[in-house]
């Protein structure tokens, strides 16, 4: 509506890959995004991959002048690495911790560790508007071919959707920036389109400047991993920023832009992903719109059966893998009882001599030991898995029904 106060948000997004003795150039790299964010100004900088603590203190001391509030939300055993930098005052925070998040096991990856989050804060408050901030990042994706993250990540999705409806009832502004790792119309992310209500900044931009495409994760890039880029020539979009209105307030997208490649001025780039960077005009209109559910869609029902069937793939699956390390467990504990029985009917004098050497012995039931502790273990994770899977499944199956059932 003409008349009603206006306000142009800047926000800044970036999966920054500062890990502790591992990114090449962490700390000239954050630096660097330090000094940008101070130059530029933005309204709300929301930044994944800041794994130091160290990192975010330096970054919180350098731009206290222009971003007066921040946090650090913090997880798992090496931390979400989420923080956020606003201009605007922060009312609450809260951590989301996704059910499931990749296996532990897998160490060359480490997502478990982490804990992978969503952070959520209530800021207001340029124009009146309060405004949800979610900054978060999604399980990597590692190999498109053989996904074996691929239930998971939708389940963090979905978890993800929820989170944002059931958390959203006070704000007039849904904001949204992370990594998602996942391409533009794969199935996590339509769900975030059709369930949550979100809108991509990209498709939505009257204006865009960067990479071909929007991408964020491209082979000119020099710390990218080329050879995982090969099928994408151009490269890929697994950053975004996304939003929606819920009330009397209408939000468009004036700008887009993206990094491509080093930094002014230098012969590096802020990380080995391009930042995203958004210019959103919020206005309030007239009269309340309200939070109504609408008529069914059926594209949103076939989003979400295509979403319940991977998640149902991957129940069976996790099924398959509790019932290996179970029965694992077992024949350790039976070779572990009857090591038991032949020493007590040694010492008992009930048999004959051992007739292993005891070393041997020993090593034996060390090793049946530490094979029932690691299957033991594993076969409780996958239980767990299993339990998210079908809980995860079930609600889709809810969401389904009342979906083809409206009117």
């Amino acid at each position: 509506m003409e008349g009603e106060p206006t306000l142009r948000l800047r926000i800044f997004d970036l999966n920054c890959w500062a890990i502790r003795y591992l990114s090449r150039r962490r700390r000239e790299r954050v630096r660097l995004i330090g000094d940008t964010l101070r130059r530029e100004g933005f309204d709300l900088v929301l930044l994944q991959e800041v794994w130091s603590e160290q990192d975010y203190s330096d970054l919180k001391v350098k731009l206290a002048g222009c971003y007066p509030f921040s946090h650090y939300f913090r997880s798992g055993v090496i931390g979400s690495g989420l923080c956020v930098f606003s201009k605007f005052p922060i009312l609450d925070t809260l951590l989301y911790q996704y059910s499931l998040n990749g296996y532990p096991y897998m160490l060359q990856h480490g997502d478990w560790f982490c804990g992978k989050s969503v952070g959520s804060l209530g800021a207001v408050q340029g124009v009146t508007a309060p405004l949800l901030s979610l900054s978060l990042q999604l399980h990597a994706e590692y190999c498109r071919d053989k996904d074996a993250y691929l239930p998971h990540r939708l389940v963090q999705a979905w978890e993800l959707a929820q989170f944002i409806r059931h958390t959203s009832k006070a704000a007039d502004v849904v904001l949204l920036g992370g990594d998602l790792n996942m391409h533009p119309e794969d199935v996590g992310i339509r769900l975030l389109r059709g369930w949550a209500g979100l809108r991509d900044a990209f498709a939505e931009a009257a204006h865009f400047e960067g990479c071909k495409n929007g991408c964020t994760l491209v082979p000119d890039n020099c710390f990218t991993d080329k050879s995982e880029l090969l099928p994408f020539p151009l490269g890929i979009r697994i950053d975004y920023i996304l939003y929606k209105a819920i009330s009397s307030f209408t939000v468009k997208c004036e700008e887009l832009k993206t990094t491509t490649g080093p930094a002014p001025g230098t012969d590096i780039p802020f990380s080995d992903h391009e930042a995203v960077m958004a210019t959103l005009h919020i206005q309030r209109q007239g009269q309340p719109a309200g939070a109504t559910l609408g008529t069914a869609d059926p594209a949103l029902a076939d989003v979400v059966t295509e979403a319940r069937t991977e998640v149902g793939a991957g129940l069976r699956a996790a099924q398959r893998q509790r019932y290996s390390s179970g029965r694992m467990a077992v024949l350790a504990l039976l070779l572990l009882l009857l090591q038991a029985a032949a020493a007590l009917g040694t010492l008992a004098g009930l048999g004959a001599e051992q007739p292993f050497p005891k070393l041997s012995f020993c090593l034996l039931a060390f090793l049946a030991l530490g094979v029932l502790v690691l299957s033991t273990g594993l076969h409780l994770f996958h239980t767990m898995e299993v339990k998210m899977l079908h809980g995860t499944e079930d609600q889709m199956w809810m969401v389904l029904r009342a979906l083809q059932e409206r009117p």
